[in-house]
């Protein structure tokens, strides 16, 4: 349904070496996101248990609905985000997106 929470699970594998940089870019996220209108979940993340020692960042959105989630990505800091992190990162952006079965 269009008006149901909608979650996203983006995960960023750095270059060796750009780990502080993507973790900045990823920072300057949190705040403007977490003010916008649909917004309810905003949280970054990083794996603390990589087998080889690697750090990756991920981020757990939750979005009021799809339309909520639209206006996410028309926005000025999503849109230089995303045309700024690609170059720092070892594959492209896993993105997950999830709507609820059993959700509290």
């Amino acid at each position: 349904m269009a008006d149901e929470p909608v979650l996203v699970f983006a995960s960023f594998e750095p270059k060796a070496g750009e780990e502080e940089t993507v973790l900045v870019i990823l920072k300057g996220m949190v705040g403007p996101t977490r003010q916008e209108p649909g917004n309810d979940v905003y949280d970054l993340y990083e794996r603390k248990n990589a087998p080889d020692g690697t750090r990756s960042f991920h981020l757990f959105e939750k979005y009021k609905d799809a339309a909520a989630l639209d206006f996410h990505r028309e926005t000025d800091h999503y849109k230089n985000y995303r045309a700024t992190i690609v170059e720092h990162l070892e594959e492209p952006i896993g993105v997950v997106v999830l709507s609820p079965i059993d959700a509290a």
